[in-house]
């Protein structure tokens, strides 16, 4: 499993607009994509778990990744935390 710790920069938080955008980059691989945020997990593949998570600024979420592709969906996921938010 890879996992990586990011702070939320995006003075909105996660919203709707980039909650699709990470759902739709999550979407092509067979790794399973989970969020924690305090005692909160989503599901990374869905749009209403990531929403669920009420991520705002400031807030620090941890992103799992684990399946056979997860070194290459972990990195692109990190660069698009840091990207997008």
């Amino acid at each position: 499993m890879k996992e990586f710790k990011y702070t939320i920069t995006d003075p909105a938080g996660i919203h709707a607009r980039p909650a699709g955008i990470l759902v739709k980059k999550t979407q092509p691989y067979a790794s399973e994509v989970t969020l924690v945020k305090d005692d909160k997990q989503a599901n990374g593949k869905s749009m209403l778990s990531v929403m669920g998570l009420g991520a705002r600024n400031g807030d620090e979420i941890t992103v799992q990744v684990e399946g056979a592709d997860e070194a290459e969906a972990a990195a692109e996921l990190e660069t698009f935390f840091k990207e997008n938010l």
